[in-house]
């Protein structure tokens, strides 16, 4: 495998951006690790972050570019900053950036990656987990498949509880998402997404895997999104085991999501 640090310039943030990318590579002579290269493009993975991270988190956590090697996928890992893959009320347009002007990049810098949306995929943790399913339910038509860890999913309820009760970081969430009490039913609530594109475009449904631990604080809310996600018939592969919010459970967990992926392994 190949990996790229890359700094670029975003129209749409208007600024200097960065990701972190893993190329597929044949190779024949490195030790512990042959790598695959599929013939013509490769399938891609975007791999988000959660809060306190960058794009750099996931090959600091975790073993990515080893895991990763045996599927012949690319892996783009971008940096957001705390704009929760959202068009923030007051702030950058996350939401945009990702889900638009970056799979444009990244076939432009990389033009052996696949932009077909059978190849194209996005999983994040925590923070990156709402924006990996957000980019499969509000993008449908660039994502096939997405995965979510121990996801932030439902976002109404964290705004009406850290901004209505009084929480020290209460004006972060209003700059993300706006007033608390006109979160819930907006474009950036999943589960009215997810409703949404049911009704609208339910040939674009995307494959989700979700996993979340028993003992994590985002656990119930995880429940409920299955629930949700069960009830209106997407075609969602659920798991959940003992486990909090940390890495160790992770770096297990994206090793299954990869062999999950519709891909040939």
């Amino acid at each position: 495998m190949a990996l790229i640090h890359c700094d670029f310039f975003s129209d749409v943030l208007g600024m200097c951006a960065e990701m972190d990318v893993i190329l597929p590579e044949q190779t024949k002579g490195q030790i512990g690790m042959e790598g695959v290269r599929k013939d013509g493009k490769y399938p891609v993975l975007y791999l988000l972050h959660g809060m306190s991270d960058d794009h750099t988190i996931w090959q600091r956590r975790t073993s990515i570019e080893r895991y990763a090697a045996d599927y012949g996928i690319a892996v783009v890992m971008p940096s957001t900053q705390l704009g929760w893959y959202t068009d923030m009320f007051m702030g950058h347009k996350w939401w945009t950036y990702i889900s638009k002007e970056l799979p444009a990049i990244c076939r432009s810098f990389f033009p052996n990656m696949s932009d077909k949306r059978e190849d194209t995929f996005a999983a994040g943790l925590s923070m990156g987990g709402y924006g990996a399913l957000k980019c499969g339910l509000c993008a449908p038509e660039t994502f096939s498949a997405v995965a979510t860890l121990s996801g932030g999913l439902d976002v109404a309820d964290i705004c009406e509880n850290n901004v209505v009760g009084g929480d020290e970081n209460s004006g972060l969430w209003v700059d993300i998402f706006g007033p608390a009490d006109k979160v819930r039913g907006s474009e950036n609530d999943l589960f009215f997404r997810a409703e949404k594109l049911k009704s609208e475009n339910p040939k674009l449904m995307p494959k989700i895997f979700q996993w979340c631990g028993t003992e994590d604080f985002l656990y119930k809310a995880n429940c409920a999104m299955r629930d949700h996600l069960n009830k209106l018939g997407y075609d969602l592969t659920y798991t959940e085991t003992p486990g909090d919010h940390q890495w160790k459970y992770w770096d297990r967990e994206i090793q299954n999501v990869l062999a999950w992926l519709p891909i040939k392994k």
